[in-house]
């Protein structure tokens, strides 16, 4: 059969790639085309690689407003690229923005869509819930808090677990030994402080300038910032030049074993970080409007997935317009070794493993969606 998938990220990269090799077990006739990156034109041929999400990632209002006429085309390009492959059905991995409009398109064309990864229209813009309902044949969540909850607004959600634990499992087992990691990182023999400032450049303009500050508090430690190679190297220097910060890319889960701590944006991150077993701070500097109209956008008291999960303040959220560094270096002495709150966040690190899910959700739903378009 025929899969079209859609990714518009590098996590949905990383789960379409985990996804697509599902797929290929339990349909070994299975041909694809995509919009993704390289893990997923690792497994279903760069030659059938529409759009990469390094081109399609536009984020806010205003990056969306000065790219909009890039964005139409690309979204006319998907559709009439769709229309020619003729898919069986449309996997589309979060990314609502583009994706919702997708879905419209290829429902009003007779196609299958399965939603992977549904969007956090529990957190924000609830409003696209109406959208999934009209457009959407098959929703797949991968939070079991998400069950109740769109089965509250008339959808019936498919779980299978969390395909973070599979790409976590996978690369974990495959990272070199402490030493071998450290030496071909230009890393000395001290403890490592991960700094995970986000995948977007916005993102790293908002919090890492913040986050290399705390490096100049514990010079016991050594600070490295987990980047990603698609954005480029001066991006992260012009923030932490003259600050005793090291950068390492593209090796966020390496990174993360050997660190004692980790200082986190929100978002998918935090989620990481805790399934490795990393205590951590979540720390995100938002402008100061969005700080007074917060309480009126969001629709849940937490904005970490550790937190949301657990239904508590597992880790430290500091979420705020100017966050304090005193505060913040307070926050990760706590969960360092030795610090008062550390034993408590491990542990309850291991219940949030529990409510996630085991091992092998990436092939339960490729599964359950070749099964559902064989009938």
């Amino acid at each position: 059969m025929k899969y079209y998938i859609i990714a518009g990220e590098p996590s949905g990269d990383l789960h379409g790639s985990n996804l697509m090799k599902g797929i290929k077990k339990a349909d070994a006739e299975a041909q694809f085309r995509f919009c993704g990156g390289d893990m997923m034109a690792a497994v279903g041929g760069r030659e059938n690689l529409l759009k990469h999400y390094r081109d399609m990632s536009f984020f806010g209002f205003l990056q969306v407003a000065l790219n909009i006429r890039t964005i139409v085309g690309q979204m006319k390009a998907c559709c009439d690229d769709i229309v020619a492959f003729n898919p069986d059905v449309v996997i589309l991995i979060d990314y609502p923005g583009f994706n919702l409009k997708i879905a419209k398109f290829a429902h009003e064309r007779g196609i299958p869509v399965h939603y992977y990864i549904a969007p956090k229209v529990w957190a924000w813009k609830e409003r696209r819930v109406k959208s999934l309902r009209k457009w959407v044949d098959r929703l797949y969540t991968i939070f079991p808090f998400e069950t109740p909850y769109f089965r509250s607004k008339g959808i019936e959600p498919h779980f299978c677990g969390n395909p973070l634990v599979d790409a976590i499992t996978e690369r974990c087992a495959a990272a070199p030994v402490e030493e071998l990691f450290r030496a071909e990182n230009g890393l000395d023999e001290r403890p490592v402080i991960a700094l995970l400032a986000g995948s977007r450049v916005s993102e790293i303009k908002a919090n890492l300038r913040f986050m290399a500050r705390l490096a100049e508090r514990l010079p016991s430690h050594q600070f490295v910032v987990a980047g990603v190679g698609w954005i480029a190297h001066e991006q992260y220097e012009v923030f932490t030049k003259d600050m005793p910060v090291k950068i390492v890319c593209d090796k966020t889960y390496e990174l993360l074993q050997i660190s004692e701590a980790a200082v986190v944006t929100s978002g998918t991150a935090t989620l990481e970080t805790a399934l490795i077993g990393v205590p951590e701070v979540v720390v995100y500097g938002i402008p100061w409007l969005y700080e007074k109209v917060k309480p009126y956008l969001l629709t849940i008291p937490y904005v970490s997935l550790v937190n949301i999960n657990m239904g508590r303040e597992v880790v430290r959220e500091m979420v705020v317009y100017n966050p304090s560094v005193d505060e913040a270096e307070q926050e990760l002495r706590s969960i360092m070794k030795g610090g008062a709150k550390r034993e408590k966040m491990l542990k309850e690190f291991d219940e949030l493993r529990t409510i996630i899910g085991g091992a092998g959700a990436s092939d339960r739903f490729a599964e359950d969606i070749v099964r559902t378009i064989q009938k």
